[in-house]
């Protein structure tokens, strides 16, 4: 029987970003579920997300809702693995559409065998941007999957 996918985004989840254009646009913003708030990086790329877990995880998916006009567009999806040496590996690449509505995109990180990666951080690394000096603003990310044991 299948494990049931639930929202890998908690209390102890730890969010960094790299850059912030001012407080009232921070990083809290990405997951406090308003549709009223969100995060705005400073100008420049790229421009990342980090997000590192308390256990590790099993990845599925991502929702992402950016603001039409300071999207993302090419982003590399990078991960850490636990158990291994602490290095991270780029998982996907994804390019979201420069529109105002949420976007899922497949994380379905296997290894050579075929099992499931042991997640501890993902990082998505936003290398482009709709936006002409650089900026991404994000209202809203969601990450799905399976919480190991």
């Amino acid at each position: 029987m299948a494990a049931a996918l639930h929202s890998l985004i908690n209390s102890e989840t730890k969010i960094k970003v790299s850059s912030t254009l001012d407080k009232s646009v921070g990083k809290k913003n990405l997951t406090d579920g308003s549709p009223e708030t969100c995060w705005t990086s400073q100008q420049g790329t790229p421009q990342y997300i980090q997000l590192s877990f308390p256990a590790p995880i099993a990845l599925r998916h991502a929702e992402l809702t950016f603001q039409g006009g300071f999207v993302g567009t090419k982003c590399s999806v990078e991960a850490l693995r636990a158990g291994e040496e602490r290095k991270w590996e780029v998982l996907t690449r994804i390019y979201p559409e420069d529109v105002n509505r949420k976007q899922s995109f497949e994380l379905l990180p296997l290894d050579a065998s075929g099992e499931d990666w042991a997640v501890i951080g993902l990082k998505f690394v936003f290398e482009e941007s709709s936006d002409f000096f650089g900026r991404v603003t994000m209202y809203d990310l969601q990450l799905m999957g399976i919480q190991e044991n």
